[in-house]
């Protein structure tokens, strides 16, 4: 990059003497012959030839790193510049638009800050080339600059900045231009996408949503407009609220929104029926005036519309269930005229013309549906809704789908056998027990005969299915849908019909899955035990067929192998402990493979991880018993030292299965595990520093305590290493949020292993702590994903004071606690005050109260009794609903008494 370098060069050489308005003269001067080097470049870098290409790639990278400005603005002015190649133009965008936001938190963060410490005259040309760009006649040119100047609004709007680009944009609107217009309403819908409702105020949010709504009217010409703008204002629903409550302006949306409905133009019905989907979400309340009228149109739409359309209309329906669904299992259903969250009913108000409606739907299957992974159609969408149907009105469904069952479940034609079939298994879920049972105990029979003698794949899919649903909602310890006499039937016909197609044997392994989770709770005697190993041997066959591979049918036999282990009785602890000898021979033959192509080493590593995954099942059922653990630590050394051969295959999937299956070792052997660490220690090492795949981090840190558990004080050699690694995890910005609170907690998992050991690194810990736990202890104005994560913290934090109270308990060294003590009960106020902690950080707060006093005793009484809300806290544990609350205040409430009057 010669001109590049240069210019750079000059700039340093002269920062001194030249103010930046002489740098800006300067920067024109080289810009011309730069703005020839990147097109070439950019081009360059889409040619098949792979030298070529990589040689621009790293061209780019290089200007980039070297002069980021100058980067950014060519990138924009080759977007704009109409005289540039199609080619070029669209990449330059993308990677503009890349360079301004990421997937990744830490990294968008970085990308955030880069961005806003650019020097202001620099970012307003590059703002002015994209704006200028939506006037470009080229659409790819146009989205992409929307695109990014929805980027750079998500960035600059919070932080008050660009606070002319809404008025500029709204002027756009009244543009003679159509593609103009276009391109302007695409860049609100995707500015409201990055922008969150508060940053914009009311009065603008007003002329958006003018503009955007009167672009939507049937009288504008031009269909690209009207699609932009219908496509607009399902992203800008969300800053509609105020709208909504005002009566004309929310009557003259849903007018807008429902002629859309009924637009020439496919792509604009769809549209809008998105919007109808979002509004029935977000406005539930406010939907009653129109639901009549909302109803008309989506059955019109279901039964004439083409399958896009169509699609969405049953989502409108499916997402009113889900709302209804949702307040009545918050609320029970115990509503009052002046509700905060009324239920309005509106699925049962029409539930006899929607049912009929759904039924159609599932007669309109597709040939090859059952093969493909992916598929969705007009049946699936249906069947799927009817579910829903059931789950928000119960028993009313049954008298009004069970005519149709009737009718078309023994018709010639398959497609009325699998709809009836579909329509059964679709509504076991919602009624009760009482109402199902009986037509369920007559319909099994039917149901086994037709999945072994029906012709037809599809309905032999689907009755699998159906079987499955039975055995999840009507089989248990509680219910007698299942006798000893229909059992050996039901085996005998799911363990042939693994034999079949691979999408038929997947669902027959997952209806066997709900059959033996049906058993769990039986006691030592299950009526599958006599046919155990004849289970186990058939889905074992299942994972050696060629087409296994097809219908995720290899996955589904190891996940129904796992669930027929656990669920399974004590008489069949010998051929478990058969199974370990059988899997670790499979996982051997893994282990030889080599010189694999690509794609065998991701089958390899995907049955490692199938396979350390039913191990570890395995481990955990013989570990919970004396005698079958001495059987099973036969096997200790083998298995560990296949587990640790699987670490060296380096892959994240199944570093994360040989992760857990360790740690299920550890939890079995105890204090066994010892004489395997020195060998473990380095992958535990790589456990805990692989921030990229998060997942194996997380699933690491919990292997720490299991290990702490198992190993408790003999653990001591390892703690420093592990101790540095987590306090690293803990201060990075590169690793996902969620992996922290698990290390909170790994800190009390050490500490409760260590006890007073754990002295070293309480001077490094408990800043953490507290830190975490200030910031955790503020949470207003958080949406429900940011508090379910702050509970997550808040209880991770409390677990780690737990641990190290219960670790330091009747030590000679207690006293070095009480420090803390004060910052330990402000965190319990503070949070108790914020009245927005869930259950579970409940209970672990008032056991965190009662852990301080037994720890601390007469130190920590006086500091008890003048905590702000302590007795406050403490009485409303003790009448708590939930008994294990109850009880943990009970015993708290005993620890402070010894403390304060002892």
């Amino acid at each position: 990059m010669t001109y590049c370098l240069l210019y750079q060069l000059v700039c340093d050489y002269f920062r001194c003497r030249f103010s930046w308005i002489l740098k800006d003269r300067l920067w024109i001067y080289f810009r011309g012959n730069m703005a020839m080097e990147v097109t070439q470049v950019l081009l360059s870098a889409q040619l098949v030839d792979s030298t070529l290409r990589k040689h621009a790639e790293e061209t780019l990278k290089q200007f980039q790193e070297q002069n980021l400005p100058g980067f950014l603005f060519s990138l924009s002015a080759e977007l704009a510049s109409e005289e540039k190649p199609v080619e070029s133009r669209k990449l330059a965008g993308l990677i503009l638009k890349n360079a301004l936001d990421a997937k990744e938190q830490h990294r968008k963060f970085e990308l955030v800050q880069r961005w806003l410490s650019l020097d202001a005259s620099v970012k307003s040309q590059i703002k002015a080339c994209v704006l200028q760009t939506l006037s470009s006649p080229l659409y790819d040119a146009r989205s992409t600059a929307s695109q990014v100047i929805a980027k750079v609004a998500g960035i600059e709007l919070p932080h008050k900045q660009w606070p002319e680009l809404i008025g500029s944009l709204l002027s756009n609107i009244n543009q003679v231009a159509c593609h103009v217009k276009q391109a302007t309403l695409e860049t609100l819908g995707y500015m409201c996408e990055e922008v969150s409702p508060e940053v914009v105020d009311q009065d603008k949010v007003n002329k958006i949503l003018t503009a955007v709504v009167q672009s939507m009217n049937a009288n504008e010409g031009n269909t690209e407009v009207r699609l932009a703008a219908t496509r607009a204002l399902y992203n800008a629903l969300g800053f509609a609220q105020a709208n909504f409550s005002n009566d004309m302006e929310r009557d003259y949306i849903m007018r807008v929104v429902c002629e859309a409905t009924i637009s020439p133009e496919v792509k604009i019905r769809r549209a809008a029926f998105e919007c109808l989907v979002s509004i029935g979400s977000t406005y539930y309340d406010k939907l009653a005036p129109y639901i009549q009228d909302i109803f008309n149109i989506t059955s019109k739409a279901i039964r004439e519309d083409q399958e896009p359309v169509a699609l969405q209309a049953i989502e409108f329906w499916s997402s009113i269930c889900d709302e209804e669904i949702d307040i009545l299992e918050d609320y029970g259903g115990d509503f009052t005229a002046d509700s905060d969250v009324p239920c309005y009913y509106f699925v049962k108000q029409a539930l006899s013309a929607l049912v009929s409606l759904l039924l159609e739907t599932l007669l309109k299957q597709e040939e090859e549906q059952d093969q493909d992974e992916g598929a969705w159609n007009l049946a699936m969408a249906g069947g799927t809704c009817l579910g829903l149907v059931s789950r928000t009105v119960g028993d009313e469904i049954v008298p009004l789908v069970m005519p149709f069952i009737e009718e078309n479940i023994t018709k010639g034609d398959w497609r009325q056998r699998e709809a009836a079939t579909y329509a059964f298994g679709s509504i076991l879920e919602g009624p009760s027990p009482d109402k199902l049972t009986p037509t369920v105990n007559v319909a099994l029979s039917f149901m086994l005969a037709a999945l072994t003698n029906d012709p037809n794949s599809h309905v032999k899919d689907t009755t699998a299915w159906t079987l499955g649903r039975i055995f999840e909602f009507l089989h248990g310890s509680t219910m007698a849908t299942i006798t000893l006499t229909n059992c050996q039937q039901i085996i005998t016909v799911l363990l042939q019909s693994m034999k079949d197609s691979p999408n038929v044997a997947e669902k027959a392994c997952g209806a066997l899955y709900f059959l033996s989770q049906g058993y769990e709770d039986v006691g030592s005697t299950s009526p599958l035990t006599p046919y155990f190993q004849e289970i186990v041997q058939s889905l074992l066959n299942v994972t050696h067929r060629e087409d296994a591979g097809e219908s995720r049918l290899r996955t589904a036999a190891y996940e129904t192998l796992n669930e027929v282990v656990r669920c399974s009785s004590d008489e069949t602890a010998h051929l478990v402990l058969e199974l370990v000898q059988v899997l670790m021979t499979e996982l051997h033959k893994t282990l030889e493979a080599h010189k694999l192509s690509s794609d065998e080493r991701e089958k390899q590593n995907e049955l490692q991880g199938l396979l350390c995954g039913c191990l570890q099942v395995i481990i955990h059922k013989l570990g919970a018993s004396e005698s079958t653990m001495h059987a099973f630590m036969q096997f200790s050394d083998q298995i560990m030292n296949l587990f640790l051969q699987v670490f060296a295959c380096r892959s994240a999937t199944v570093h994360e299965e040989a992760m857990l299956a360790i740690g299920a070792h550890a939890y079995a052997t105890g204090r066994n595990f010892a004489k395997y660490m020195p060998d473990f220690y380095k992958y535990l090492e790589m456990g805990l520093q692989n921030f990229e795949e998060y997942q194996v981090c997380a699933v690491t840190v919990g292997v720490v305590g299991d290990i702490c558990r198992a190993l408790e004080d003999t653990i001591i050699p390892f703690c420093d290493g592990i101790m540095t690694l987590l306090l690293k995890d803990l201060s990075s910005n590169q690793l996902h949020r969620s992996v922290k609170p698990p290390i909170f907690s790994c800190f009390g998992d050490i500490a409760l292993a260590i006890g007073e050991n754990f002295e070293k690194y309480l001077m490094y810990s408990m800043p953490m702590l507290q830190t975490a736990a200030e910031l955790s202890a503020r949470t207003s104005s958080v949406d429900d994903e940011m508090l379910e994560y702050t509970n997550l913290l808040r209880n991770g934090i409390l677990e780690a004071y737990s641990g190290i109270f219960q670790g330091f308990k009747n030590s000679p060294k207690t006293h070095l606690l009480i420090p803390y003590a004060p910052h330990i009960l402000q965190f319990l106020d503070s949070i108790y005050m914020e009245k927005d902690m869930d259950e579970v950080v409940m209970k672990t707060a008032i056991g965190v109260l009662g852990d301080l006093a037994d720890t601390l005793g007469s130190n920590a009484g006086s500091l008890i009794q003048q905590s702000l809300s302590s007795k406050g806290f403490l009485n409303e544990c003790l009448s708590s609903e939930d008994h294990l609350i109850k009880e943990s205040a009970e015993w708290a409430r005993m620890a402070i008494n010894r403390a304060i009057f002892v």
